[in-house]
């Protein structure tokens, strides 16, 4: 963490650390569900990502030993 990025963080936690603790646990429940959502649509883009890949046939199923034979070879 940068110097300036750390000063900024001090300072949200100052801004925080002011606010009545019913707010506090506000907030803390905003970020958390952004958390969760932003997390969300990561997850939906790998699975188009990965949807996308097995349609174009660059996705292999098979075993694991499978998958070892094709890694000696």
């Amino acid at each position: 963490m940068s110097e300036t990025t750390a000063s900024n963080f001090q300072r949200v936690i100052e801004v925080v650390e002011a606010l009545p603790p019913a707010d506090q646990l506000l907030l803390i429940e905003i970020i958390r569900q952004r958390l969760i959502e932003q997390r969300r649509e990561e997850l939906a883009a790998e699975i188009a990502k990965a949807r996308e890949a097995y349609r174009l046939g660059e996705v292999r199923r098979g075993t694991v030993a499978e998958l070892m034979e094709d890694l000696a070879t």
